[in-house]
């Protein structure tokens, strides 16, 4: 029954999307509680995971780089939420099965002011076979590099759970991302600095007419899950120096 589901699932989600996996519950044991599968579905049992990449061309876009990255991600953003919306539905019509969508961005949740979202999206696309990590703290799929959006459907029917991937997809000594950072958010020993990296990248007209007193401070999450959603992209350069973004996908030259 298990491998029937499976098979359904997949043949209705592969034309809308790049890739998907398939992630048993156990595998987030180090997930924070308040962030586990369990926490977003009752008795939840298998985290589906999928992605729709953004055009490697961008990064090779002579004038309009990070417009054309803007429009993208946030394009991606509602046509993976649609998609995670629809795969509920259905697999709620097809047996007595709970499902609920992560959303691809926002709402997020925040702990002392750092964004988290309701299931780290990046650590279930490694936990279902999806991708690695690399050095750079990103999620890296082994043709679409760190390119993929990420969607995810929690539900409590159990589903075999695809194989995972080698740990650390990046070639062998490559610091292309740590020396190209204009924000300097790696430290000496190339740990990455999320807060660092989105401080300088991600900017919004309204935080700074937002978030300056302690009233807007206290209501981040509804600033930022609303009013801020729509947010710009300032920097790329990670994205455009890492090879593993560059690499072709070999299916489509076979």
């Amino acid at each position: 029954m298990s491998d029937i589901l499976k098979q359904t699932i997949i043949n209705f989600l592969k034309p809308m999307v790049t890739d998907l996996g398939f992630a048993s519950v156990d595998r987030f044991a180090a997930a924070p509680e308040a962030h586990h599968p369990k926490r977003v579905c009752r008795d939840a049992q298998t985290v589906i995971v999928f992605g729709i990449t953004v055009p490697r061309g961008i990064l090779k876009s002579p004038d309009y780089n990070l417009y054309a990255l803007h429009r993208s991600y946030h394009s991606a953003y509602m046509r993976i939420d649609e998609t995670a919306l629809a795969l509920c539905n259905y697999i709620e019509s097809i047996g007595k099965y709970l499902a609920v969508p992560i959303p691809s961005y926002a709402p997020m949740v925040f702990h002392q002011f750092e964004p988290w979202g309701m299931l780290s999206l990046k650590h279930a696309a490694v936990n279902a076979g999806l991708a690695s990590f690399g050095r750079s703290g990103q999620a890296y799929h082994p043709h679409h590099g760190a390119l993929l959006r990420l969607g995810a459907v929690v539900t409590d029917a159990v589903i075999d759970a695809d194989p995972l991937l080698a740990h650390d997809p990046c070639p062998p000594a490559c610091k292309a991302c740590s020396k190209v950072c204009p924000a300097k958010a790696f430290d000496a020993d190339g740990k990455f600095n999320k807060m660092t990296c989105l401080g300088h990248t991600i900017k919004h007209a309204i935080y700074p007419l937002a978030l300056n007193s302690e009233a807007g401070l206290k209501n981040i999450e509804r600033v930022i899950n609303t009013a801020g959603h729509n947010y710009w992209i300032g920097c790329d350069e990670c994205l455009k120096a890492c090879p593993l973004n560059l690499k072709k996908d070999p299916a489509k030259n076979s």
